[in-house]
């Protein structure tokens, strides 16, 4: 039976549990947070990037240095693993694909890197996806496919209070960085061909959560779904939210609510809500 290792990196919103579970090995994105590097999600939290933030301390992030990645892959090997499969966010958004196959080509076994086109959940069900196939014993090929398969049925939809975080951040197209300054106008954005998105203006904050239950919850009719909603310092109307998911969606067949993780956070800024549909 073939051994894959499952990588990824610290955006992919996978629970805890999940990713104990499937012993998926995690290489993390970088944070400077008020002049201090730390790793995303073990040295910096969501919770220090929402602090900073709200104090206007000075947040960045970088990508994973390709040594991160070569160290990965390398035990991986080491504990007897035949292959690798290192899935991650969009390249659109940041150079962490990059870095994955610039250790790739001098890895000490086979290792496929695959871009997500995406990020958060959008990232953790392609991930999921191979990680239950390589428990099962497939082989690379089909582990590969498996996360690819699942990058094509899987949606990514936000709103955020502010695109100022993602206008600085250079994550934005030229067209959607100039909304939002209006008073009262929420911005729905989504992921498309790997990059952020506008997707429509709706005003005031309530209206642009009903439209993006509207828009999450759009053509799936009984079809099986997983969903994910992701927040920062949002609990409470992420669990809101999740609630009338649920209720909307006859064929729900599972429902994971986190939130995103410091570099995510730093990106997005305070107030996101989140949702990510996958199509079984």
């Amino acid at each position: 039976m073939a051994r894959v290792a499952v990588v990824t990196d610290s955006t992919n919103g996978l629970p805890a549990e999940l990713i104990e579970k499937y012993d998926v090995r995690i290489v993390p994105l970088q944070v400077v947070l008020g002049g201090r590097l730390g790793a995303d999600g073990i040295d910096v939290t969501p919770a220090d990037v929402a602090a900073a933030l709200r104090a206007h301390v000075s947040v960045s992030t970088s990508r994973p240095t390709p040594t991160s990645f070569q160290r990965a892959y390398a035990d991986a090997a080491d504990e007897g693993h035949d292959a690798v499969v290192s899935v991650h966010l969009s390249a659109g958004l940041s150079g962490t694909c990059d870095a994955a196959r610039v250790a790739a080509a001098d890895a000490p076994v086979p290792v496929r890197v695959i871009d997500s086109t995406s990020t958060a959940m959008g990232l953790g069900f392609p991930v999921l996806a191979a990680a239950e196939a390589a428990a099962a014993g497939a082989g690379v090929d089909e582990v590969a496919g498996a996360a690819t398969d699942a990058i094509a049925r899987t949606k990514t939809l936000f709103c955020v209070n502010s695109l100022d975080a993602l206008r600085r951040g250079g994550r934005l197209g030229q067209a959607a960085s100039l909304v939002g300054s209006a008073l009262a106008v929420k911005p729905l954005l989504h992921v498309v061909d790997g990059r952020i998105a506008l997707c429509e203006k709706v005003r005031t904050a309530t209206k642009a959560l009903l439209r993006l239950e509207e828009l999450a919850t759009a053509d799936v009719g009984d079809a099986s779904v997983d969903v994910a909603v992701h927040h920062l310092a949002a609990a409470d109307k992420a669990a809101q939210f999740v609630a009338s998911l649920r209720a909307a969606l006859p064929g729900l067949a599972s429902a994971y609510v986190t939130e995103v993780g410091a570099v995510l956070g730093a990106h997005v800024g305070l107030g996101l809500l989140g949702v990510v549909v996958h199509r079984r």
